[in-house]
Order: structure tokens, then sequence, then C-alpha cells
């Protein structure tokens, strides 16, 4: 049993090495994005953990069939859980009232004929080429060829000058490159618009074209920017018009310099630069679109932003060029007559969307383009990227250069899917990772083809799992990662995919792209623009964890992540469980997240989830019924140990999360025989957080932590 059975410091380890680059620990996640997936290797755990008849660190890197054994998911998200599930066999059955994450996991499930997707794509990058390479092309300024592929056009914002009308560019800063993956740093001259390579920051210099100083920081700061013509101060954003842009740099590949030129190139663009720019705009106003939406953004918590900077339509969020390419590929891909080849473009160019807008930004340090959706919302920068759609091989290597075009996400996803043919694990032997093939497991539907070998059996329903039909008994686990009480409004941001693909596949799941939005009343997320508060994500998780917990079988676990830095956070999960009948018998650590993640980084959160197994039989050793918080602090310190011993650096934030998940599992225990089921939603929620608040809080414990330890440093326990 997971109880027993669960290694926290091996599994600590291999999901922190996982979550570093998740992709090439399990590549299936690269078939298209999907916010906070937890690590796969975390639900093999709990899986082995339950189900296997050996210790973990045994089994782990070993072929397990776990055929007989029904899982379900009623928060399938990205389908963590139900991946991991299915690989070894498992039934599986998902629900979630996002049908982009039901397309998502209906993908990565779906057996997939490598072969024909690979012939198809190559036929879809043949066609772009042909009508659209030659607007990815740029002179080389060293020797002159015409051949040379653009990498990235480096947008800036202009705005009219409301007193004089001369346009402005709205630089917030002139440093295009920093000194880091390129020999110098390349500055732009505020008069002249020449690109300058500098080696010191602290000494920029003169313009060698035009000779005026250069300079780091640009004249948009704090939403003023100050018109060079006439000296008036102009405010942004502004709401009544969405912004324009004005192309400034190219970062470009020439393959005939690259053998003897050092670092990257990059270039003022030139006329001809231009007049391509010039030549996808006349192209686009001339054509009748049929696949690019015309959706209006609607009012929420991420979305207003776009409002305030003018936005008003989705296809508002893209250039001439961009629509250009994403239309011509739509019209190629949806006369795709093999239905699952078809699903995986149209699945792929809804995942290249996030790399071909112009919101994505242009990363100086790394010298990438960084996709919408790095920090988990719509940043509107005043820089902009835009990435070569088809993208670059390099002829000589066969290697892809750049991100962001068709070849970086069919390369990608033809990753994903032979790792659902011939999954992996990768074992850290000191600073080597050895991959480990496991031979006999494998996802998907079926194996090789529809007519033979073995068939297993899936069920992914687009809907909420709080009306699911499922017979009493019938479920040996629910694994899950349910919604967090504040968490981002990843339907809103979907949106932003979902436009573009239920024009291509809602032929193919008509009854999942129905709506014009993934935005759902019933979604388990606060959101302020819909009304959506503590009770309701309260009485919805209750909801579905009492349907799941009928479902089960007699002391089958019903086991979940989750953290927030808000003990408030946890009342919910308190009355869901309480109601569900249930019993929490365990609290265990693992991380969760990348502490480097660009949307968490430097807030203070945690990168550790709690996992909570809950039971509606089971028992608690004395030792884990803590009554006291000096009896907490010592299962928060035996946890703490058994994290760094995975090699887990524990910062105060994930101290404060493993407090909360044994409180939250405490209350449990301590309310479940006076519990009410009856009782009104607020009457329950105020019962949990007297009890919390009589227990004793987390600066309670925090005190007994110091104490034990005797070290003034919580974090380094």
């Amino acid at each position: 049993m997971i109880e027993h059975d669960f290694d926290i410091s091996f599994i600590a380890n291999l999901a922190l090495r996982e979550k570093q680059i998740q992709q090439n620990y399990r590549p299936v996640i690269a078939v298209h994005k999907w916010f906070a997936r937890r690590p796969g290797t975390l639900f093999r755990g709990l899986l082995l953990s339950e189900f296997g008849s050996r210790p973990l660190t045994q089994t782990f890197f070993d072929s397990n069939d776990l055929s007989g054994i029904r899982v379900a998911d009623p928060f399938m998200g990205g389908g963590t859980p139900l991946l991991e599930a299915n690989r070894m066999g498992c039934e599986v059955i998902g629900f979630d009232i996002n049908p982009m994450s039901y397309w998502i996991v209906k993908q990565e499930l779906e057996h997939l004929d490598l072969a024909a997707y690979e012939r198809t794509a190559n036929r879809l990058l043949e066609t772009l080429e042909k009508e659209l390479g030659h607007l990815y092309k740029t002179q080389c300024i060293y020797c002159g060829s015409d051949d040379a592929h653009a990498k990235y056009f480096l947008w800036v914002k202009t705005r009219a000058c409301t007193k004089c009308g001369e346009k402005i560019d709205l630089f917030p800063g002139f440093l295009v490159a920093r000194n880091a993956r390129h020999p110098k740093n390349v500055i732009i001259c505020m008069e002249c618009g020449e690109l300058n390579e500098v080696e010191d920051k602290s000494q920029l210099g003169k313009c060698r074209y035009c000779r005026s100083s250069l300079r780091l920081e640009g004249p948009a700061r704090r939403g003023v920017c100050q018109c060079p013509s006439c000296g008036t101060d102009n405010h942004f954003p502004t709401s009544d018009k969405r912004p324009e842009h004005k192309l400034f740099a190219i970062e470009y590949y020439c393959p005939i310099c690259k053998p003897s030129h050092q670092g990257r190139f990059f270039k003022k663009p030139d006329e001809l630069d231009l007049e391509r720019i010039r030549e996808a705009d006349s192209k686009w106003q001339n054509i009748h679109s049929r696949f690019v939406p015309d959706d209006p953004i609607p009012s929420g918590d991420e979305t207003n932003r776009l409002h305030r900077w003018g936005y008003r339509y989705y296809r508002e969020m893209f250039n001439s060029r961009q629509l250009l390419g994403l239309e011509m590929a739509a019209r190629f891909i949806s006369r795709i007559t093999d239905e699952r080849v078809r699903g995986a473009l149209a699945t792929n160019l809804s995942d290249l969307l996030r790399y071909q807008n112009m919101l994505c930004r242009y990363d100086t340090m790394a010298l990438k383009s960084l996709d919408i959706f790095s920090v988990h919302g719509f940043p509107v920068g005043l820089i902009q990227c835009e990435s070569n759609m088809l993208g670059i091989v390099d002829p000589d290597k066969g290697t892809i250069v750049g991100s962001g075009g068709w070849a970086n996400i069919i390369e990608k996803f033809r990753k994903a899917k032979s790792y659902c043919d011939a999954p992996f694990e990768v074992r850290n032997k000191g600073r080597k990772k050895e991959i480990v093939p496991i031979p006999g497991e494998w996802i998907g539907d079926y194996h090789h083809s529809p007519l033979e070998g073995e068939k297993r059996k899936i069920e992914l329903i687009c809907g909420d799992a709080a009306e699911a039909d499922l017979p009493d008994n019938s479920l040996d686990a629910v694994l899950t990662d349910p919604p967090y009480f504040g968490n981002v409004q990843y339907a809103e941001l979907m949106d932003f995919c979902y436009v573009w693909l239920r024009r291509l596949v809602e032929r193919d799941a008509p009854f999942a792209f129905l709506a014009s939005s993934t935005r759902r009343p019933e979604e388990l997320t606060v959101n302020e623009v819909m009304g959506r508060g503590l009770e309701h994500f309260t009485q919805g998780l209750s909801t579905v964890f009492r349907k799941m917990a009928r479902a089960l079988k007699p002391g089958a676990p019903l086991a979940f992540t989750y953290h927030h830095n808000d003990i408030t956070a946890y009342l919910p999960l308190v009355v869901a469980i309480l109601d569900a009948e249930l019993t929490c018998t365990a609290s265990l650590p693992c991380p969760a997240e990348m502490g480097a993640s660009i949307h968490i980084n430097g807030t203070g959160s945690s990168i550790v989830d709690t996992v909570f197994v809950c039971r509606s039989t089971g028992s608690i050793s004395e030792e884990d019924l803590a009554r006291t918080p000096r009896e907490v602090a010592v299962l928060v310190k035996r946890d703490v140990e058994a994290l760094k011993a995975g090699g887990v650096k524990v910062t105060e934030g994930d101290l404060r999360c493993i407090v909360y998940g044994h409180l939250t599992r405490l209350a449990i225990w301590g309310l479940r025989h006076a519990w009410d089921n009856a009782s009104e939603t607020a009457e329950k929620l105020s019962k949990v957080e007297a009890w919390l608040q009589k227990f004793g809080s987390w600066e309670d414990i925090r005190r007994y932590l110091n104490t034990i330890t005797g070290r003034d440093s919580i974090p380094t326990l």
C-alpha cells in the first residue's frame, strides 16, 4: 500500500530531476502544451506502491503488468495519471470539463501510425516551403547570400503621438542580445537603428554608423514614452486601439558562413526584408480566410490584460505573415483523409500557435523565443519576437536550428509518439544518465495495429466528473491532480488555442467542440469575473469526491496532489474528503514544479506538493497522529530529511506546504466522527477553520522546528 511502500526519497530524487527537463524523461507530454503537469515518476511510484508486490526501488525500472486494474482521474488535465496507468496495462477512465484537456489526452493515448504521420508532415513542410519559404529568407551581411534563413524577427510596439501624430517606438531598452551565447553585447542605436556589437555594457561608446552615443535605457518606462519630435508624454497601453509594430532587428542563420562564424547572426532589416513584410500583408488582404478564427476575446482574469492593450479579437494577436502561414497549414490539414494523422497535425498547429503570435518575447540571454505561455498568462511586452514558421534544419548535421517552427513541433511530436511505442526511464549514475528501456510497457489503445495485438480499454469523457455514471465498487484507484483554489485561469489561456483547433477538428469530436469557449460555469477555480469563490470551489470538489468515493472498491485509494501557500485553500479539501466519508491515511511530500520556472521563480512559491492518500477503510500509525504543534514539527522534520536524501533543497515555502499537508490530514481525522454532510457549505468551512485555529498555526509549528533542529534557518534543516 502507498502508506507503507511509497519511498519519498527515491521518488523525490526522480521527480526533481524529471521536472528540470520534463520532456527528456516523459517525451509524451510534448504532444501539446498543458499547464503545471505533475511528474510522471510520481504517479508511477504511487501505482507501483499500491499494486506492486516488491519494493519500489526494485519494480520502478522493471516492466510491470497491472492489467485488470481500473483507474480513474476526475480532473485529467494533461493526463499524467492516466498515461502512467495505461502504460502498465490498467483500464483508464478520465474526465475533464475542458475540451482542450480532452483532446490533448486523446492525442496522447491514441496509437498513431508514425510512418504515415511523418510522410504527411513532410508533405506539409514541402507545401509551406513552396508557398511561403521566400518570406523567411534574408540576405547575409557577411557573404551576401540571399538564402540565409531569418530565424527570429524582433518587433517593437509603436504608437502615434497624441499631439503631433509622429510614430513613437516604445523601446524599454536598446539591448538586443547579451554576451552570454554571443561573443559581444548587441545594442541598437536609438538614432539610426543600426546594430552595434559592444564588449562591455559599462562602456558603450558611439554608434559605428552615425556616431551617436549608445545607451541601454529606452524612452518607454512605467507606461509613459516621450515623443522625440515634440516632447509630449504619451501613455501606454491604450484600450481603444490594438498596438502596431515595427521590425527593428533580425537574428538569422547563414549555412554558408556558419562554419567560420563565431556566435549568432544579427542584422538591421534591409529594404528586401521590409518588402517581404509588405508582400505578406498584400497576400493576406487578398485571401478569403476559412480557418483563422474571428472569435472575440471574452472578459476574464487573464484576458482583461489583452483588452487593456486594445486586443478585442484573437486574430489581432498575429501579424499577416503568421496568419497567412497558419491559414495555409490549416487548409492542408483539413484535406487529410486519415483521421488520426489529421488529428495529430491539427494538434501540432494548435501547439505551434504559442510560438507564432505577436506576444512572444525574445530572451536576450538565451537568445531564443519565449512562447506566449512561458509565464502561464498573457504577458504583453513592448518587444515581441516572431519565429520562422517553417523552422530551420542544418543541412549538414540534420539538426533543427532555433525554435517555434513547424520543423520543431513535428520533431517533438514524433519523439512523443515514439516514446508511447517504446517507453523508457532515466536512471542517474553520478553525473551520467542511463536510458533504461522498459520492454513490455507501452502507451495507447493498441500497440501496433487495431487488427493485431492487445487492445486496452480507454474511456475519455469531455464533461463534469460530478455527473459521472460510474458503478459502485468499480474502481481500484482514483489518482488525480485537482484544480487549485487560486489557480491560473487555464481555460482562459487555452481558448487561445481552442478557437483555432475547433475549426479543424469539430467534425472528429463534435460533442467536445460545440461551445465557442472552453470556459464553463462549473470550473473549480476561483475567478473574480465569473463570480466563483471559496464556496463554489468547495461544493464542486465535494460533489466529485463523493462520486468517486462511491465508485471506489472498499479500501481503495483516492490519491491526489495539492499545494498552496495559504491555509484557506486547504479548507475545501477537508470538507470534500469528509463529505465523501473518507479519511486521510497519509500526506506525502514530492517535488512538483521546477524551481526555476519563470512563472514561480522568486515568488516564494513551493515546488513541493503534498500527496493526500484517502480511503474509506484503513489505519494510521500512532506516530502519525500528532496531537500538538510540536509533534507535527517532528513529522515535518522527518519529511524534510527524506526529501533532502532525495536531493531536494527545501525552502521555507516548501516547509509551509508540508505543514499544511499534515494539518489538513489531522483536521480530517479530528473532525470525522462529528461531521454533518448535510450542513451548509459555509458552516462546514467555518468548522474546519475553527479546528485548525484551535490546533495551532504554521507559525506555531515553525517555532518548534527551530527548537527541534537547534538552528535559526528553517530551510536548512
